[in-house]
This record gives structure tokens, sequence and C-alpha cells, in this order.
């Protein structure tokens, strides 16, 4: 078997294993957002460096809605140089710098309906664990996106010792093994082939699909985001046009 056949197959298992214990809590979770929304509320997404990925995969993005937000700090994620000016060692010290989710939180006037998700697959990492707990000490309900196996057989790197499972109402398990790659070859002594991206997207969806499902079951038409792409669709830029006035509104109470 090749390493892409490898990689393929193990992904293959990772989603299998989701579906076979996570539906559950991906239902809840997505029952949660559509209260949010419904009640006028808002849902945000939070994840440091890879992890902004899954964010933006829920907003904006094509077949996405209204109620959605995701919170990009780009201080935290903006490492794509590697070395250099924003590159990824500043990113990596700062997840570890307690107090920094804090000061992200007090950026907003959050309102009585709004909820949370946070995303990592370690769940170990303090702003992480402080976003979590920032989330709840509002009164809003977190929803874990992580990885069980290895953020329960991971020390906490919180002073608190607690982790992300610590501080959420719903945890969905990625089903990535620690250190997340899949893929062991003859003459690396590391792993490689990470699978939290594949298997956080499919969550991610899956949580957007259901939501809009629900959503519809209380008697709410969600606001989507269409697809831009069709040269000429008067009826595509129509509904872009809702969208994004219909999300302006939706914004409303986070800067009152």
């Amino acid at each position: 078997m090749s390493a892409a056949e490898k990689y393929y197959q193990s992904v293959m298992a990772v989603l299998a294993g989701m579906e076979r214990t996570e539906l559950p809590n991906i239902r809840r979770a997505a029952a949660l957002c559509a209260d949010s929304i419904a009640a006028g509320g808002l849902v945000f997404l939070f994840g440091n460096g890879h992890s902004r990925m899954l964010c933006e995969e829920m907003t904006p993005r094509q077949g996405c809605f209204v109620g959605f937000v995701a919170l990009v700090e780009l201080a935290l994620s903006n490492h794509a140089s590697i070395v250099g000016a924003n590159g990824l060692r500043a990113p990596l010290h700062l997840e570890k710098y307690e107090g920094y989710a804090e000061e992200i939180l007090q950026g907003f006037r959050f309102g009585p309906h709004d909820a949370f998700i946070v995303i990592s697959t370690s769940g170990i990492r303090p702003v992480i664990v402080e976003m979590a707990a920032g989330a709840r000490k509002r009164k809003m309900p977190v929803i874990a996106i992580t990885s069980r196996t290895h953020c329960q057989n991971s020390p906490a790197a919180h002073s608190s010792g607690t982790k992300l499972i610590d501080h959420a109402d719903v945890v969905i398990d990625n089903h990535c093994p620690a250190g997340d790659c899949l893929v062991e070859l003859e003459g690396l002594e590391w792993r490689t082939g990470p699978a939290s991206t594949v298997a956080g997207a499919a969550i991610i969806n899956m949580i957007r699909c259901e939501t809009a499902e629900y959503l519809l079951a209380q008697g709410v038409k969600p606001v989507l985001l269409p697809s831009h792409q069709f040269v000429g669709n008067a009826g595509a830029a129509e509904q872009l046009d809702r969208f994004y006035e219909a999300y302006r509104k939706s914004l409303r109470h986070l800067y009152e």
C-alpha cells in the first residue's frame, strides 16, 4: 500500500469512527446553534493556528448562513511566512500566554442568546482553555471540537490544570490520534498526514446542515450565502446582497 493509500484508508477510518459515535453530540451542538440563531443570537467560532481554517469553513463559505461568526485573531493564526515577520514562532508563543483570550472577549458585548464553538485538536493551550472558560463565564453555551485522545492524555498547559473539555457543554471528538498525523514511513521519526482538517471540516458541515434543518423546523428560514461563481446570475447577486444586509443587522448587539 502506498503512502497516499495509507492516508486515505486512515482518514476514512477516522470519519467512520466519528459517524459511529459523534452524531448525537453533533445533533446536540446543532440544536444549541439553532436555538441561539432563532432567538436572534450569534454562534462564534474560535480556533488558533490551523484551526482557524475550520472557523472560516463555517463562514464565510458558500452555503453558510447568517448567525455564525468566525472570530479570527490574526496574531494567533497569520503565520504562513514561517520565519521572519508574521512567522510561526510568535503565534506559537502567544497561544501559551495566559490572559490573552480575555482581552479578545472584552472587545464585544455578547448577548443573552449567543453561543461559542471552540476548536482545538489538542485542547490544552491556555488561549483555547481561557476562550472556552471566558465564554462560559459570560453564560454562553460552549461546544468543543477536539481530539479526546490527545486532550485526555496530555498534561494541562494552563495553570488552572483544566483543559478545553472541562469548559464545554458539548464535546465533539474528531477521532484524531495524539499528534494528529496518521502515516508512519520508514526513515521518518515523526508521522505525517494530519487528519484534523478533513475531520474538522466534516464536523463543521454536519453542524451547519443540521442547524439549518432545525431552524426550518422552527419556522426560521436561514439567509444563505449563495455561490457567486455563476457569471450573470442576477438571482445569486440579489441573494448575496440580502446576505450582506442580514449579516450586518445580526451583529448590532455586539457593538451597542
